[in-house]
């Protein structure tokens, strides 16, 4: 089996941050401080927040930083959106998936590096850095990223689209026709919505709301008292209610436009008449985003989500993006009225919130600047079944999504809403689409007469209230809705079905488990694998997990499944270990894993002991790799890679061998600590040796053969992209299993 690679920078530490100064002029509303988490509230009361032990053996120095290395793999994000080997608006693409993910970084993890230098807490991390020292190589590294990514935009895709037809038309750029239209637009379509805030002694500086793009304006107004030449201050919200590329007329088979913002800038004049405009800038602010909720304590937890969302737009500011053309001293004036340090302001060239820029791979047309269509495949068993309970219980049946098309997980919840023998559908809901047909089903089930169950899971990250709208129109329409457990989130992905048979009368469940959410929106654009089962065993392991998260169950005797938090973490350990010792028997030993993001301290020191037994281990790991590779005598014989490409890679593949067995594994849940002592998750058996055999050869095989869209984490942190061997064609993984999935349907 193979290995891949990328460029970015290595871990860096640095000195300490002083603490943030705080401004003394008003604002409309304060921003509550951001309350401790959990972790710190159980530090503070001496005990921790999970059962982990704190076993660490290994140096500070074996384990790379988790934010690093998250803004790493963000790296490798944007590394797409500048090769020209990637069709142009895929590129653009990949440049506002960059963006919404550091976004998304600074409202959750910057956020939890500034609470604990603001609360002085030391939680103990494996690597040894202090929250000061991750800050600062925070800061440094996205300074250089966001250089990058302006570069990429203004010196590379801007003039490339330019040349394929779509044409960002600067201010200065803008004809007398488009001027005029302009105005009329103005005034028609935008002037109507803003909310120009001027800040002077009887307009406190304004609240400015999370992610919200903004002008700041600088003019002079003689008729407000006080020195008459003194700037005043005034901003512009870029409303989000309107489209951020306003089209222009341009000529036939040209599509043209203009940032939405700039449109604003044009027409400031009319805005603030009766003053003087000095000059203007964008600006955008980033809050602490993350949900703190006490379930100890709460009485509701449905109305409590809807709270503290409501309290989202006023977390602490922890980012303020701002225009290279701002002034100093207006930076300056931002910092003191938002109460952040300099190390908080990123200075960026060009346009911001460049994830809007999503809007632009969504126009018709432009077939040669994506890449080629692809519509996922039904396999013939599919096709060819027409009762799926019947198919289910011929053998297991695995799906690989997005090769593979999202309707048969459909249409098992749909014909088990239907089916007059189906008694009782219970599933789990983690994130799923707006326009969900898989709700339909569970409501149109209801309806029938059947006891339905649906688990939401209201704490989806950036999904509360789409799951908050779900769970009401569920509960609407008769299914019994749930919340999980006080104190974890419930990530597994599950749909139980019972059902009366038709011969003997008697009752058979099946069931469906799966890597990924129940969205058929992301199953077209994340790999991810689901089995469908009849095992008994695996049944009824599910059930006895349905009753643990709707009732008060404490079910310990798992015949197959094997569920976080109480059993995942020491099972892997365990089966590392087992590894260990059979090649220290001198036996066969072999671990393949392919994940998300790998992080345990604990699992990571297994891993070094079955290297240092001489293990090979094979890691395929998309995002945030704490493991050092490669280090003579701790973890020579083991090898990760990255792969990056057209799919978000999501899969979680687990193969162990040892001697002449091998298992074969999925799982819903990362190597994490939330995953492992905070989540609900589930891994479970692929016990079919023909869909073994597949999982090997038609998954990890062909990833680890990749040399196209991987890249090779090195001993010193730096990823190194792979490229194929002299004379050889370059091997894209998602490619050969988007032509295998095209070969099976012919």
């Amino acid at each position: 089996m193979a290995n891949p690679a990328s460029s970015a920078k290595n871990q860096r530490a640095g000195s300490t941050q002083k603490p943030a100064s705080k401004s003394k002029e008003a604002v409309t509303k304060p921003a509550p401080k951001r309350t401790a988490t959990k972790l710190v509230k159980a530090a503070a009361r001496g005990k921790m927040t999970s059962a982990q032990p704190e076993t660490k053996k290994f140096a500070a120095d074996h384990f790379f930083n988790r934010e690093l290395s998250w803004l790493d793999f963000n790296s490798r994000v944007l590394t797409l959106a500048g090769s020209a080997s990637v069709p142009l608006l895929e590129r653009v693409k990949f440049l506002s998936i960059f963006s919404s993910n550091l976004d998304e970084f600074y409202m959750v993890r910057v956020a939890g590096v500034l609470e604990q230098i603001r609360t002085r807490t030391r939680e103990s991390a494996a690597d040894g850095h202090t929250p000061e020292e991750v800050l600062e190589s925070i800061t440094k590294h996205v300074r250089e990223l966001t250089a990058q990514q302006s570069r990429i935009l203004t010196k590379e895709l801007i003039p490339a689209l330019g040349e394929k037809g779509i044409e960002v038309v600067p201010r200065n750029k803008l004809t007398a026709a488009d001027v005029k239209f302009l105005k009329k637009y103005f005034f028609k379509q935008v002037y109507p919505v803003l909310t120009p805030m001027a800040v002077d002694p009887a307009h406190p500086f304004p609240h400015l709301p999370n992610k919200c793009l903004a002008l700041c304006v600088l003019l002079l107004n003689r008729a407000v008292g006080g020195n008459a030449r003194k700037p005043l201050y005034a901003f512009v919200e870029v409303p989000s209610v309107l489209p951020r590329f306003v089209p222009l007329k341009g000529v036939r088979g040209r599509s043209r436009f203009i940032l939405l913002g700039d449109v604003i800038a044009l027409h400031l004049p009319q805005i603030f008449a009766g003053s003087e405009i000095l000059s203007s800038f964008t600006m955008r602010v980033t809050r602490d985003s993350d949900l703190e909720i006490d379930e100890d304590e709460v009485q509701d937890l449905l109305k409590s989500i809807e709270a503290e969302l409501r309290q989202r737009q006023w977390g602490n500011v922890v980012r303020l993006e701002i225009s290279s053309e701002a002034p100093e001293h207006a930076v300056t004036y931002l910092r003191e009225m938002l109460e952040i340090e300099k190390r908080d302001v990123v200075s960026i060239t060009g346009p911001l919130s460049l994830a809007d820029y999503m809007a632009l791979t969504k126009l018709p047309g432009h077939a040669a600047l994506r890449y080629p269509p692809f519509k996922p495949h039904q396999r013939p068993v599919w096709r060819r079944s027409k009762d799926m309970f019947e198919l289910i219980r011929s053998g297991d049946q695995l799906v690989h999504h997005p090769y593979e098309s999202f309707a048969p997980v459909m249409d098992f919840i749909d014909q088990a809403a239907s089916d007059p023998q189906v008694l009782a559908i219970k599933m789990t809901l983690y994130r799923t689409s707006p326009e969900s047909p898989i709700m339909r089903s569970l409501i149109r089930a209801a309806n029938n007469g059947k006891q339905v169950v649906a688990l939401v899971e209201l704490k989806a990250r950036f999904d509360e209230a789409n799951n908050i709208q779900w769970a009401r129109q569920l509960e609407r329409e008769g299914v019994h809705v749930v919340y999980g457990m006080v104190g974890l989130k419930t990530h597994c992905k599950a749909c139980l079905v019972v059902r009366r048979e038709d011969k003997d009368k008697q009752l058979r469940r099946y069931c469906h488990l799966a890597t990924g959410n129940y969205n058929p929106t992301t199953a077209a654009l994340y790999t991810d694998l689901g089995l469908f089962t009849a095992n008994p065993d695996i049944c009824e392991d599910v059930s006895n997990l349905f009753n643990m998260l709707t009732g008060f169950s404490a079910h310990q005797d798992w015949l197959r499944i094997v569920p976080a938090p109480k059993e995942l973490h020491k099972r892997l350990v365990a089966m590392i270990a087992r590894e260990e010792a059979t090649a220290r028997r001198g036996g066969k030993a072999r671990i393949v894993c392919k994940m998300n993001s790998l992080v345990d301290p604990e699992i990571i020191e297994a891993l070094y002991r079955a290297s240092q037994a001489g293990v090979k281990i094979d890691l395929v790991v998309r995002g945030i790799c704490c493991l050092r590779p490669g280090v003579p005598g701790v973890s020579e014989n083991i090898r990760v890679m990255s792969v990056v490409g057209r799919f978000l890679e999501h899969t979680r593949i687990f193969y162990f061998e040892h001697k002449d067995l091998a298992e074969v594994w999925l799982s819903s849940g990362d190597w994490m600590q939330r995953n492992f002592f905070s989540r609900i998750e589930v891994m479970f058996p692929v016990e079919d040796e023909g869909l073994r055999k597949r999982l090997v050869k038609e998954v990890l095989e062909v990833v680890l053969a990749d040399t196209a869209n991987s890249w090779d984490l090195k001993p010193d942190g730096t990823w190194k992209r792979r490229s194929p061997a002299a004379g050889a064609k370059p091997v894209d993984c998602q490619a050969v299993l988007m032509e295998l999935e095209n070969c099976m349907e012919r």
